[in-house]
């Protein structure tokens, strides 16, 4: 039996979004775009429906809500976009004269912790001009809130905290963390692809001024995404990355890909439906497992067991590679704590910034629960890892 334990990864398509997608393959194929017959009319009704559903999702208003490839795109989109429209050499708010009263707006700030979308990112604009700062976390993958206020100076226009960890499921407290940020006048920026879908998220309550996420996260189609952009209190600008025709608010031209922008839509109807149920479940599950892992000995669990997201678990087991533990998990997915970069295994720069060693971090599993995991799955998970644990340990020992 092939037991899926790794849906931060991605997650399957639910059965009744995928019947929600399949007629606009086919029947209703038409162009969103295209304003002067009935076909494209159908695709745009169907494109503004989704539209409200992701709003409605996040407590945002359709107009603030514009569709990506992923996630991904969404954060370039976003950072690059506020640095191109936003930074400059201005007169400080006191006046003053000569050039060396000029403040250049051009400071980003961010934590060590976030997904390479964001880091990527940041490291390219620093060849742009960019000055950026990367904010460590305490051992729980929390960021401390005066290292936060002390980094953000004049030249700060942008900040970006990951609302929830890819690796950890560490949820940073958003809405303190914004209002620091718009304490000291500047826009705040979320990566919240992990945790839309799984936990409340509200775009007035926490303070968000641009928030990522897709659609492969939470049941969706992989290939959809969207950036929320907020529109007053205030207003944020944004130069676009591609150009071409000027759809979606001249903010990212192209085609739309209706059948998967009702797909992201429909998932994210159900989500806020369904949220809270499968998150009471998806956590027993998770207790259940991490219960169980205990009998390997000397297992711990990484970042903040109190501030995370209800799926996800990641958990060292000393005295054995990671590597070795999910290759004779054959028929069991998780991921390990390790990232691959041009084919050379290093440890997790996630565990890395939050001081485990490079023992602990090659000795790391991620594994991330969904709504279609069962009981069984766990006791048959906890089984197999737990054995095969206390074999790789006895290995090493011989």
């Amino acid at each position: 039996m092939a037991v899926y334990l790794d849906y931060n990864s991605t997650t399957p398509v639910d059965p009744r979004v995928l019947e929600a997608m399949l007629p606009y393959f086919s029947e209703k194929f038409g162009n969103a775009a295209s304003k002067t017959h009935s076909f494209g009319w159908v695709a745009e009704a169907a494109v503004e429906k989704a539209r409200e559903q992701v709003a409605k999702s996040i407590k945002a208003t359709p107009h603030e809500i514009i569709f990506t490839s992923g996630a991904t795109e969404a954060i370039n989109l976003a950072i690059k976009g506020v640095f191109e429209m936003y930074s400059a050499a201005c007169p400080p708010l006191g006046g003053g004269k000569g050039e060396d009263t000029f403040v250049v707006k051009n400071h980003i700030v961010t934590i060590s912790t976030e997904h390479k979308a964001v880091l990527d990112t940041c490291k390219y604009l620093e060849t742009k001009g960019a000055e950026v700062t990367y904010l460590p976390v305490n051992r729980e993958g929390l960021i401390d809130m005066d290292q936060l206020r002390n980094a953000i100076t004049p030249s700060t226009i942008l900040v970006c905290v990951m609302y929830a960890n890819n690796e950890t499921g560490v949820i940073q407290p958003i809405s303190e963390i914004s209002k620091i940020v718009h304490e000291k006048g500047c826009l705040f920026m979320t990566d919240a692809t992990q945790a839309v879908g799984k936990i409340s998220v509200d775009i007035e309550r926490d303070g968000i001024d641009l928030l990522c996420l897709s659609g492969h996260k939470f049941y969706g189609p992989k290939g959809i995404g969207a950036l929320y952009v907020r529109r007053k209190d205030p207003r944020v600008n944004l130069s676009p990355l591609i150009h071409g025709g000027g759809h979606e608010k001249g903010l990212r031209s192209g085609t739309l890909n209706t059948p998967a922008i009702v797909g992201l839509g429909k998932a994210a109807e159900l989500a806020g439906k369904e949220i809270w149920e499968d998150a009471q479940r998806i956590s027993r599950l998770r207790t259940q497992l991490e219960q169980n892992l205990q009998e390997a000995g000397t297992v711990f669990i990484n970042g903040s067991i109190r501030d995370r997201i209800p799926n996800t678990t990641n958990l060292s087991f000393q005295g054995i590679k990671a590597d070795a533990l999910i290759t004779k998990l054959s028929d069991i997915a998780v991921a390990t704590g390790s990232a691959c970069t041009s084919a050379i295994a290093e440890p997790s720069h996630v565990l890395k910034a939050m001081g485990i060693s490079d023992e602990m971090a090659y000795s790391s599993v991620r594994f991330s629960l969904g709504k279609y995991t069962t009981e069984k799955e766990i006791e048959i998970t906890s089984e197999k890892v737990t054995q095969l644990v206390k074999s790789l340990r006895e290995e090493k020992q011989l």
